[in-house]
């Protein structure tokens, strides 16, 4: 096994490599062909992570601007951005913790 330092490591990506034949590869999972329902799903699940995250990332970026400049950016603004991400996160969470909530429900009425 490969010990990598701080310096070496970059970002939060790493390449696995398949050292056995048994193992899972990209190559071998069978992609469902999706349909319209599944697609649609998916895709507004995605475009709703993504807006969670851009929430998040303003509320970052603004809230530094007021560390770096204060006169810049009012504090009301920081606080709404605040707020605002603050919310959208735990919707988020409250809608996933259901959506597993139902998951189980459903595999133990089998």
């Amino acid at each position: 096994m490969k010990i990598y330092s701080n310096y070496q490591v970059n970002g939060d990506i790493v390449n696995l490599k398949v050292s056995r034949k048994n193992h899972i590869s990209e190559n071998l999972i069978e992609k469902p062909k999706g349909d319209r329902v599944t697609e649609s799903f998916k895709d507004l699940f995605n475009k709703t992570i993504n807006n969670v995250n851009d929430l998040e990332l303003k509320s970052t970026e603004i809230a530094n601007q007021m560390v770096i400049d204060p006169d810049s950016v009012n504090i009301h603004d920081v606080m709404i951005a605040s707020e605002q991400a603050e919310m959208a996160i735990l919707l988020t969470k409250d809608i996933m913790d259901r959506v597993i909530r139902a998951y189980k429900e459903i595999i133990n009425v089998r």
